[in-house]
């Protein structure tokens, strides 16, 4: 990309009159990180509230009439996998899985193929096609597709870079750029550089720690600036817990390790069992019948089932309405496990996490604890069904915490998490997301080698 030629030679003008080489050296090397960082905070706050917008849309939609979502639900899952098929296949689904692959191939002899993963195509279809399932009620959320819209934005800017440019490594701009993703959807600084650590790579700390705590520092400042201070969810009571509170919270880790990890191997079993639709006409009839599941169970159950669920966590933690349907915690599985295996774009990180809290109160509705206990334990079902989905217990506990300020119940969460890894490991040892990665690296391949045979 060629930069205005006036503007160039002043860039170049008050480069050159820098004298220290080191300085000038290490200026170089920042400055994407540092432009990526701002685009990516600018990009996560618009996403965020055409996300909010949409979801608007979808309680508007309902309270004119519910049964209008039989129609809706079913052409907007439609329109959504239509949009990922036709014009970015691997913008489907979260994004995470899409970004540690990426990470995986960001190597000399495969590097070339990453752009089928992270590209401004899959970003422009990835926000397009998530805002129309979610004006349709689809169960997802939009922190995973932030994840992968920001490593997309860093991949460009590493494209443009010159060839004068002093070599920038690639994937340290894709690890850069899905932690600053993480950290500008839930304003979680620490949650975001835990998360590229334990998840995406296993690349010593040392190596690209500079870049990615101003990456992750630029682009949470931005969101910051923009939307105001805030935290993801609110600042709810916790004090007065009572000793024996952490034996529910024990039980809390162990059903929603199960449970999550149970859901992400359905979703996988289900889209095996999908991969044997071939044509384009039943896949479509496929994504109907799920929009018509979605509708169905929403209009004639619960219409807490559409959408990422934020408002079950707000209510369950900030006002004094702790109960929930013992089957809400049902639907808020079943949600994502058809929305996801639909193949349009949507993350399941919010749905996680939502699902988790429905668990949390329905067993302190339960074991009749007290409100600041209640919270607690729907803090503990975000943090370990979160786990159980991602297998990422550090992770997890940090972004509750700091969606939360909820630093003094910070050993509570850890051990739900913990627990929940624990647990989830004995249902199956690869994660959700690995096993994921791992498909997404063999569909490239494959369609590399069939591309190369002439097939």
């Amino acid at each position: 990309m060629q930069l205005p030629e006036p503007l160039r030679r002043q860039l170049k003008a008050r480069y050159d009159a820098i004298a220290n080489h080191h300085i000038k050296r290490d200026l170089l090397n920042a400055l994407p990180f540092w432009v990526g960082a701002l685009v990516t905070g600018l990009v996560s706050v618009l996403y965020a509230k055409l996300f909010g917008w949409a979801e608007a849309g979808t309680r508007f939609i309902y309270h004119q009439s519910p049964w209008l979502f039989l129609g809706v639900t079913p052409v907007c899952f439609l329109v959504g996998w239509w949009l990922v098929q036709r014009y970015a296949p691997y913008a489907r689904g979260s994004g995470i899985p899409q970004v540690s692959a990426a990470i995986d191939l960001s190597n000399p002899r495969h590097r070339y193929k990453v752009s089928r993963l992270l590209s401004l195509r899959v970003l422009t279809v990835k926000i397009i096609s998530s805002l129309i399932v979610v004006v349709g009620g689809g169960v997802i959320g939009r922190e995973g597709p932030t994840i992968q819209i920001a490593a997309s934005i860093f991949k460009k800017i590493n494209d443009w870079l010159p060839a004068w440019y002093p070599k920038v490594s690639r994937r340290n701009m894709i690890v850069t750029g899905a932690a600053a993703g993480l950290a500008s959807a839930f304003n979680t600084p620490l949650g975001g550089i835990v998360f590229a650590i334990e998840e995406l790579t296993k690349t010593h700390f040392n190596y690209f720690k500079s870049a990615l705590l101003t990456g992750v520092i630029i682009a949470g400042l931005t969101a910051l600036n923009l939307l105001g201070p805030y935290l993801y969810l609110g600042y709810p009571a916790l004090d007065h817990l009572p000793i024996w509170i952490i034996f529910v919270v024990m039980l809390v880790a162990v059903l929603t390790g199960l449970t999550a990890s149970s859901m992400a191997e359905g979703i996988l079993w289900i889209m095996r069992q999908k991969s044997r639709l071939k044509s384009l006409p039943q896949q479509a009839l496929y994504t109907l019948v799920c929009g018509l599941l979605i509708a169905g169970l929403a209009v004639s159950v619960d219409e807490q089932m559409f959408g990422s669920g934020k408002e079950i966590m707000v209510r369950t933690l900030f006002t004094a309405d702790k109960h929930v349907a013992w089957y809400l915690p049902l639907l808020r599985i079943i949600g994502p496990v058809i929305s996801f295996s639909t193949g349009a774009a949507g993350g399941i990180f919010a749905p996680a996490l939502s699902a988790g809290a429905s668990m949390g109160a329905v067993v302190a509705d339960w074991m009749y604890v007290p409100a600041t206990a209640a919270n607690l334990l729907v803090l503990c079902g975000m943090t370990g069904f979160l786990t159980g989905v991602t297998r990422s217990p550090f992770t997890s506990s940090i972004l509750v915490i700091e969606m939360t300020n909820s630093h003094n119940i910070i050993f509570y969460l850890m051990l739900t998490a913990l627990l929940a890894n624990l647990v989830s490991n004995l249902v199956t040892r690869h994660s959700f997301y690995d096993q994921l990665k791992n498909q997404y690296i063999q569909q490239i391949h494959h369609a590399e080698a069939q591309a190369a045979t002439g097939k």
